[in-house]
């Protein structure tokens, strides 16, 4: 058996996502199996490997993590991204909260009907540029350092990362008014660990979009289900 950890969700984005950035940021290879019908997401459920009955589920180190929250501060835990005390922890997990939240919006905004899209992505693009972005580019000036946290990298760098990218393939201009999160993209992303999961042909997901294919058909009724029937 390889010791590699081995994900278990659908081929896209979701709530996995943030588990993979957090696993190739940390230089950890990791193998996927899909769910691609119902009935994969059934047999996991029957064999007892689904703890709540629900994806993500990550095996790894001998268990079968469930939660996001749960699986994302494990492997923030054991690699060294979780800061060096207890203070920094709740820093960490403050900042990642808030990205949760804007990661909800943007996530969800695909599986919207059509006639709810415009007006969803305005309210998202609006939250990002005035509620969420100017809170970061505080932080980064207050703290005066590379890292949102502390003097080294910690899984709250790399989800703001994550959310900065995502939100720019809608706006490629959303950081224009944030010179430090500007810098601060550019810094992250040179991180040769991530800089190998932003080249073409990583496990790094593209975006889904509605008028795709891959929105279609049976992978798009698993896909809804896991994401509707998923809190993170």
């Amino acid at each position: 058996m390889s010791g590699k950890p081995k994900l278990h969700y659908f081929n896209g984005r979701g709530r996995m996502e943030p588990i993979r950035w957090l696993l190739a940021a940390a230089g950890v290879e990791f193998e996927e199996s899909y769910l691609e019908k119902k009935e994969d997401l059934t047999k996991l459920r029957k064999d007892g490997s689904l703890l709540f009955q629900q994806v993500p589920m990550v095996e790894i180190d001998g268990m079968k993590l469930v939660q996001t929250r749960a699986i994302l501060n494990y492997i923030a835990t054991k690699y060294n991204l979780y800061g060096k005390d207890l203070k920094e922890r709740a820093l960490i997990d403050m900042y990642v909260e808030g990205l949760f939240d804007l990661n909800e919006l943007l996530m969800m905004h695909v599986y919207l009907p059509a006639d709810q899209q415009d007006q969803n992505f305005a309210n998202m693009m609006d939250k990002a540029e005035n509620r969420y972005f100017p809170v970061f580019e505080k932080v980064l000036k207050d703290h005066g350092k590379d890292f949102l946290v502390g003097n080294q990298l910690s899984k709250a760098d790399v989800q703001l990362l994550e959310v900065i990218l995502m939100v720019e393939e809608d706006k490629p201009d959303i950081l224009a008014k944030f010179p430090l999160l500007q810098s601060f993209k550019a810094r992250i992303s040179n991180i040769p660990t991530i800089k190998k999961f932003l080249q073409p042909g990583s496990q790094r997901k593209p975006p889904t979009r509605p008028e795709e294919p891959t929105c279609k058909g049976n992978s798009s009724v698993i896909r809804m289900y896991i994401i509707k029937h998923r809190m993170p």
